[in-house]
């Protein structure tokens, strides 16, 4: 499997192509086995009885399956990745979205997607302010896209980012005259990434010790960084902090620093055939013994349960 990591490419970015809808629980797992079936099904007119939602739904639930990196573009139509088969096709291994590892490895798919969901790259990795507005966050996004991007998208359609991004990570405010479906939570809410504060109308997205974050999507993570530099070493501090719209472990998981050191201590100690943590000339640095890729799904694939296959 190719490293799906894509690093900020100021030509190649991406706004608005979820039609303001947020991620829901059953759209990857529906969409995915719909395209297995079908690879034409979202330009099938059959697709909104197929999905069971509208039209628009439908761009959305194809949306969420590229920005995640579960079904790629082909002359065809679209086609499930290796990593959409290993989750979601029926015999993948969380295709329901049980375990909450799969929750963090899709949040670290979206977060590391800068060309298809730009904003939620931008976000995770750029956006250092703890504790903001909808207002703030929405005008620190449109400064990052007046002053790095190279083709303008509107405004608006700018704007619209923030609040969809926090509605699927902060807990939806329930109010009694919103429909069912407004009031589903975006699987992500669980991840408690970001925290919406009644008192001050305001967000907080603080680092933390992410308890319920599995050695195997850190060993996922750090694996597809190893690829796509092509290195054999890292310095810890790179992997901590976001410099130079960067992608890192420290910013995308909300990680404080003793927690991240804590976990690629746990990684070297799963893998020690793979990584090991050193000092040299005062820097510590985590170090991959081969300069071979390693396919990222070898870390998946330990960590699910063995009655859970890859479907050919």
């Amino acid at each position: 499997m190719d490293s799906l990591l894509k690093p900020f490419n100021s030509k190649h970015v991406s706004f608005g192509r979820h039609e303001t809808f947020a991620l829901r629980y059953a759209w990857l797992t529906k969409g995915f086995q719909a395209v297995e079936k079908n690879p034409h099904i979202f330009n099938d007119d059959a697709a909104t009885v197929a999905l069971g939602v509208g039209k628009n739904m439908v761009n959305a639930i194809r949306y969420w399956l590229s920005a995640t990196q579960m079904i790629i573009r082909t002359d065809k139509g679209v086609a499930p990745t290796a990593l959409g088969t290993a989750i979601f096709s029926e015999t993948g291994f969380d295709p329901y979205l049980e375990d909450e590892a799969t929750l963090w490895l899709l949040h670290w798919l979206l977060a590391t997607n800068a060309e298809s969901a730009t904003a939620w790259y931008w976000f995770f990795n750029c956006f250092h302010k703890a504790q903001f507005s909808t207002e703030e966050a929405e005008f620190a996004l449109a400064e990052f896209v007046a002053d790095k991007l190279d083709s303008k998208p509107s405004e608006r359609t700018v704007k619209q980012e923030i609040p969809l991004l926090l509605r699927m990570y902060a807990q939806t405010k329930i109010h009694p005259q919103n429909s069912m479906d407004e009031q589903l939570d975006s699987p992500l809410v669980s991840l408690k990434l970001i925290h919406y504060l009644a008192q001050t109308k305001s967000y907080r997205s603080l680092a933390a010790q992410q308890l319920s974050l599995p050695i195997a999507i850190i060993g996922f993570a750090v694996n597809e960084i190893f690829n796509t530099l092509n290195v054999t070493q890292l310095p810890i501090a790179d992997l901590m902090y976001s410099k130079e719209q960067k992608i890192t472990l420290g910013a995308v998981f909300r990680l404080t620093e003793s927690a991240l050191l804590a976990k690629l201590e746990l990684l070297v100690a799963h893998y020690p055939q793979l990584y090991k943590i050193d000092e040299t000339a005062g820097i510590n640095q985590l170090y991959r013994l081969t300069e071979q890729h390693i396919d990222s799904l070898l870390f998946l694939e330990n960590y699910y349960p063995k009655d859970a296959v890859i479907a050919p």
